[in-house]
């Protein structure tokens, strides 16, 4: 049965989860405050509004009375959720959950102070005084993020005392939204990080696929791989606790579940660190475009969203995906030209995406390059190659 679907967010994530939702016949507005978004190049209609504006958020909700609500970034007016879930409205995951996860301190404190999961210590600060407070109660060197961003967007690194001022301003720079508010925490020595794809279902079955190795700069990811290498013991732990927060929030959809790892050393075992939880398909999840799983995790999202059953997630292949940003000297605000798409495809056993961005910003992601091969080739290797796939495509600004 058809149903009328209003994404909130229309980037490059959200375009492929129309496509996925329209393989399965489904009607989907995207909806964006810019236009010509890419989701809204392949979905059935599309709205520019202001999506922290709570009164233009229930005006599109009232003209396409959608049946289902898919939110896919963070800059909502979230507490709006509550009241379309008691008109009948199903909210992706839920209410809860899209509210909850939309601001770091509610999905934080969470899981540190309710559920118990191992977290890095953290502060909070709504002033430069209070980040400096912060800073010096966990010990520096100590990272500072918005409470409300995507994608890396104002995350930084103090190191010490003169970093503090400069990092609070790069903090409210990147910030998503009307909250002027940071979090602080101590920097974990970490010999890794992943993202753990948790798929929890209507029917009360979660599922995982196999974890994501990524790198990250400036507070954004650079490339990701499948699977990441861990210790089984590691893996499980981490499973047990993405499961422990995606049930305490509730709903159906695909979750982007991020932990620190640190290996067994000195005698002493190794460590699973929570960091940060997402509520629908994860950018550093595009390397599973590589179709290294029988679902992507835009398909699973899509089946989940629509309550159509998975019954389980097959590692496929090893794979893995290298971005492409616009150069740092590009003209902000102008269009893109994008070239070298055809030695890009000469490459074998590789794939890539462009998004359709309409205009470009220093560092903006407007590509990424795909690998695969199968489970005996070393996922370095893969990465590799996507970097080479990412390094053949180039962005300017149309002068």
């Amino acid at each position: 049965m058809q149903k009328k679907i209003l994404l909130l967010g229309s980037g490059e994530l959200g375009k492929e989860v129309v496509i996925a939702l329209q393989r399965l016949g489904q009607h989907v507005i995207a909806v964006d405050s810019y236009p010509d978004a890419p989701a809204m190049q392949v979905a059935d209609a599309c709205e520019v509004i202001n999506m922290l504006d709570g009164a233009e958020l229930d005006r599109i909700v009232a003209k396409h009375t959608p049946e289902i609500i898919v939110p896919e970034v963070e800059s909502i007016r979230t507490e709006r959720f509550y009241d379309y879930e008691a008109q009948g409205i199903q909210v992706v995951p839920s209410a809860r959950a899209a509210n909850f996860t939309m601001n770091r301190r509610a999905i934080r404190d969470l899981a540190a102070q309710e559920i118990g999961l191992k977290t890095a210590p953290y502060r909070y600060a709504t002033s430069y005084e209070e980040l400096a407070e912060g800073a010096h109660a966990v010990g520096f060197p100590c990272v500072v993020k918005p409470l409300m961003s995507s994608s890396g967007k104002g995350q930084s690194v103090i190191r010490s005392e003169e970093d503090i001022r400069s990092s609070w301003e790069y903090a409210l720079e990147g910030s998503r939204g009307d909250l002027a508010e940071v979090i602080v925490e101590a920097f974990i020595e970490f010999d890794y990080e992943i993202t753990l794809l948790t798929l929890t279902q209507s029917n009360g079955l979660t599922l995982f696929c196999p974890p994501i190795g990524h790198r990250q700069e400036r507070g954004d990811y650079q490339e990701s791989w499948q699977p990441a290498a861990m210790e089984p013991e590691l893996l499980h732990e981490a499973q047990e606790m993405a499961a422990a927060v995606t049930a305490a929030l509730g709903g159906a959809g695909i979750w982007g579940v991020e932990f620190f790892i640190q290996n067994a050393r000195n005698g002493q075992p190794g460590t699973v660190y929570f960091s940060e939880l997402s509520p629908r398909p994860h950018d550093t999840g595009m390397v599973t475009l590589a179709r290294t799983q029988n679902f992507s995790e835009f398909e699973l999202h899509a089946r989940a969203v629509l309550g159509l059953p998975v019954a389980e997630i097959l590692h496929v292949r090893n794979g893995a995906s290298a971005v492409v940003l616009a150069p740092e000297t590009c003209v902000p605000g102008a269009a893109p030209v994008v070239r070298g798409l055809a030695e890009a495809a000469s490459f074998p056993d590789t794939d890539f995406r462009v998004f359709g961005k309409p205009t470009v910003r220093p560092f903006r992601r407007m590509a990424v390059g795909l690998a695969h091969g199968d489970k005996q080739v070393e996922p370095a290797l893969l990465v590799e190659r996507a970097k080479k796939v990412a390094a053949a495509i180039t962005v300017a600004s149309l002068s």
